[in-house]
């Protein structure tokens, strides 16, 4: 779709107010997830003075969100991420936070997630607009003009003091990975300076090309001490719940998934559960182990979720 000339603004003219003294005061970002599950909104409030912790943030508005937790701060400015709550003061149907469930069992996630960078016409950036790029193969963890494309966006967005553990390129042209739901948030406000989209989609482009995905490492404080007797107890309790898991992954109860999960390009068959060691085709990869099964739009409040009903 064209869009106006007039739509894209003077980022020069901006920087000369945002250098403006901002005194004493303090503004407070607030970050909620929507009633999709998968989408974000913000809204920023001026407090009467700096938060020292979470109990000082005021709560907000903003169609239905209070602010019970804080992610990240910009001296001496704060981004608030909200649970989401309705007026009667229930949780909302997005409000998914269960780690007290499972607290004694010192839980870890490291959650890479990936993401492609669209032009503002939804085509791949750095693609020919009449044509496509190599093949895949040198674009993973690429170097130079030709392989790695967007990267002052992926150095600007971990800068922004997520804690991200690394970044790299991905299989498919235009892909880039990183970590959860404030990093997405700060990426959309990065990419909206650099006038290029970033897409969740699990297969933004069809046919021969990687999909994209959240892949997800998790251990408990057994698995290190006690080897690979508890990861595979692990690996065997997730086999009997496949479907169920698949089903949790993303947005759309697994359709999303579905298009990327076909068994090729590195991916497991969506209706099959494999597990492997160093084994990229698997669904679970075992070490600390690995699931590759979470779509790129994971619902990552659901993707690490047991309800009670599956419990033994």
């Amino acid at each position: 779709m064209a869009t106006s000339t007039s739509s894209h603004l003077n980022k020069g003219t901006k920087k000369m107010y945002m250098s403006l003294p901002q005194g004493e005061k303090v503004q407070a970002m607030y970050v909620c997830i929507d009633g999709t599950g998968e989408g974000l909104h913000c809204k920023t409030r001026t407090p009467d003075c700096e938060p020292k912790c979470v109990e000082e943030i005021p709560e907000c508005n903003l169609d239905g969100c209070s602010t019970l937790q804080t992610e990240g701060s910009n001296n001496p400015n704060n981004l608030v991420f909200c649970e989401v709550f309705k007026s009667n003061r229930k949780p909302a149907e997005t409000n998914l936070w269960i780690m007290d469930m499972v607290r004694n069992q010192h839980p870890w996630f490291g959650m890479e997630q990936e993401y492609t960078l669209m032009g503002t016409d939804r085509h791949p950036f750095g693609w020919s607009s009449n044509g496509f790029p190599g093949s895949q193969g040198p674009y993973y963890c690429g170097v130079g003009a030709d392989k790695a494309y967007g990267r002052h966006i992926v150095q600007a967005h971990y800068q922004a003091g997520v804690k991200i553990t690394r970044t790299n390129a991905e299989v498919m042209h235009a892909h880039m990975g990183d970590h959860l739901w404030v990093a997405r948030f700060i990426l959309h406000h990065v990419c909206e300076d650099f006038e290029v989209i970033a897409t969740f989609d699990s297969k933004p482009i069809p046919g021969n090309w990687n999909g994209a995905v959240c892949h997800t490492n998790f251990s408990t404080e057994a698995m290190p001490e006690n080897g690979l007797k508890y990861i595979e107890e692990a690996v065997e309790e997730l086999s009997k719940r496949h479907q169920y898991h698949i089903r949790a992954y993303d947005p759309k109860r697994g359709l999303d998934n579905a298009r990327r999960q076909t068994g090729f390009h590195e991916t497991s068959n969506i209706n099959d559960f494999s597990a492997g060691v160093a084994n990229r085709g698997a669904s679970i990869q075992k070490g600390y182990f690995e699931d590759r099964r979470p779509s790129v739009n994971c619902l990552l409040s659901e993707t690490g979720d047991e309800p009670l009903q599956y419990k033994n």
